[in-house]
């Protein structure tokens, strides 16, 4: 058994940790399935339209799926799935930093997407937030970090 493993939080963290993650998963998952099965909804918030612009919602409602695999492992136990937790913050910060630089560079002539760049950044800063509680929740001690 590993030293992680065997590590002995209080369970109450560890409840609590779960539940925040498990919130940052059920938004994307609701935002990824929204995106694949109601496209025609989110459309005009890309300034696209028709058969097209409803392929490019619903391929961004796959990759929202795809980027929730680290957090499910995190969700089921972030202590021994310490990787994936970190790998998750990773993602939100990266996706935070990317939609900002996205708005910040956008012509304001284009107020629906600069709209929607507003609501994704929004989305990523309390996620990013939430997880970041939740490694914090389950921190490391320190006589581990140093093995």
């Amino acid at each position: 058994m590993s030293r992680i493993t065997q590590i002995k939080k209080p369970v109450s963290s560890i409840l609590v940790a779960r539940i925040l993650i498990g919130v940052v998963i059920i938004f994307n998952m609701e935002c990824a399935l929204v995106f694949i099965f109601r496209p025609a909804l989110y459309t005009a918030g890309f300034e696209l339209s028709g058969t097209p612009g409803q392929t490019m919602v619903r391929g961004l409602g796959v990759l929202f799926l795809m980027w929730n695999v680290p957090y499910l492992f995190a969700f089921v136990s972030p202590i021994v799935h310490r990787v994936s937790l970190y790998q998750a913050l990773l993602m939100q910060s990266i996706g935070l930093i990317g939609e900002s630089i996205i708005l910040a560079t956008l012509p304001t002539e284009y107020q629906n997407i600069r709209y929607t760049a507003f609501r994704f950044i929004l989305f990523d800063s309390i996620g990013l937030l939430t997880l970041l509680i939740a490694a914090w929740l389950t921190r490391l001690p320190r006589s581990l970090k140093k093995t």
